[in-house]
């Protein structure tokens, strides 16, 4: 979907694109414009996501500004631990959820994933993202190969999609904690290693089948395709 974005930091700008292009939305940049005034946005937009300190003093203005001429468009936070005081006001006047920074990839596409299902129950039965013969529901964590549904969890799904998003790019293990158990602090090692092999047998994820899923030494992991 088309997603909207309020960030005068080009540094975290880049990591939202980065993080919501890998979620399959597409994402555009937005000056800040005036203060206490919203920018104009585009009509296609589906979610706006705004950094708080892209207004520091008004966000609740800019808030209440776009959300009276766009009421129905979901809007997410970006706020630090210091601006949590004037959320409520924030949230009064038209938004819909937030998120504190530092941001992690994994739950920002989550958030935004939700707040996208809530808004739009309609346009999300559509969505799956295919790579092959593997087909990925991300609104239902479902996962088929050549049609026949995989029993899978949750996590085993996002840490399966993610190496398919990165296919031959090898993955740390801090990137991969960061995006599939978030928030979730001091995962032990064999967590990581037992949902790899869990992902690995139950997709078939082997040479014979033509893909390799092997750990890179004192790295993390790396998914590839193989030549046939």
């Amino acid at each position: 979907m088309r997603i909207a974005v309020i960030d005068n930091t080009p540094e975290q700008a880049e990591l939202v694109h980065q993080a919501l292009a890998s979620g399959g939305h597409a994402c555009t940049l937005h000056a800040s414009g005036v203060k206490g005034l919203a920018p104009v946005l585009p009509e296609d937009a589906d979610l706006l996501i705004i950094d708080w300190q892209a207004h520091p003093s008004s966000t609740p203005d800019v808030v209440r500004a776009i959300h009276g001429s766009r009421p129905a468009l979901p809007i997410l936070l970006l706020v630090g631990r210091a601006d949590e005081d004037g959320l409520l006001a924030a949230l009064a006047a038209g938004a819909t959820d937030y998120q504190v920074k530092p941001l992690r990839r994994g739950e920002l596409v989550m958030r935004v994933q939700t707040l996208l299902k809530r808004a739009y129950p309609q346009r999300q039965a559509d969505v799956t993202v295919r790579f092959g013969n593997f087909a990925f529901d991300a609104n239902t964590c479902r996962l088929a190969l050549n049609d026949v549904p995989l029993d899978v969890t949750q996590k085993e799904f996002a840490l399966a999609l993610l190496f398919f998003r990165n296919l031959g790019r090898p993955l740390s293990r801090a990137y991969i904690q960061e995006n599939v158990w978030s928030r979730e602090a001091d995962v032990p090692s064999r967590t990581m290693d037992t949902h790899v092999s869990r992902i690995r047998n139950k997709l078939g994820l082997r040479p014979e089948n033509g893909f390799r899923l092997a750990p890179v030494y004192s790295f993390g992991y790396r998914l590839e395709q193989l030549a046939r």
